[in-house]
């Protein structure tokens, strides 16, 4: 995992199967913008974006992310089904691709209760398909890992002020400069 404080290295890289899973950045940030377009232009990943108003609720985030990712009609719409789905994405327009998925208007999500649970079952489901391996450990065969990140871009609130929220004995989070990064506990 690239560390924060490490001179010359993104904090992130959105087309890498490393940690961190979730960032929150500045909207407008010039490195978001530069990683979102190698993913999408050079490497032929996959760009989704998500309105915060639309994940107020976890019933409407449940709805919101099921149709824009085209989760199957199986999809439970509970957080364990959420993690099941983004690790095993499905229909032709995903074709294995790298993916970012980007929360605009992040700063309506401040407040909402969900929130670190809703961040934690990101990381759960980034690290599980950016990984060769299944939830029971056992080799892919059915299909490659993939790099899958989340973005959360902040239109007025700093991004820091996301860190103490999101704060779960499951999650690491790390504050430094414009961003604020989210991984699975080691």
């Amino acid at each position: 995992m690239a560390r924060l404080d490490d001179p010359g290295r993104s904090p992130f890289e959105l087309t890498r199967r490393e940690e961190p899973w979730v960032v929150f950045a500045p909207e407008g940030d010039a490195v978001l913008a530069r990683q979102l377009a190698v993913l999408e232009q050079q490497r032929g990943g996959l760009v989704v974006h998500l309105p915060a108003e639309e994940l107020t609720t976890p019933e409407s985030l449940f709805l919101a992310f099921a149709r824009s990712l085209e989760f199957p009609g199986y999809f439970g719409h509970n957080w364990d089904a959420l993690v099941d789905c983004l690790d095993d994405l499905h229909g032709s327009w995903h074709g294995n691709r790298d993916i970012a998925v980007v929360v605009d208007d992040a700063d309506l999500l401040l407040d909402v209760d969900h929130l670190p649970l809703f961040v934690s079952v990101l990381c759960q489901a980034a690290a599980r398909a950016n990984s060769a391996v299944d939830a029971d450990g056992d080799s892919r065969d059915d299909r490659p890992a993939i790099a899958q990140h989340f973005v959360f871009v902040c239109r007025d609130v700093p991004p820091g002020e996301f860190a103490s929220r999101l704060v779960r004995p499951d999650v690491d989070v790390e504050s430094s400069g414009a961003y604020v990064t989210v991984s699975v506990a080691q």
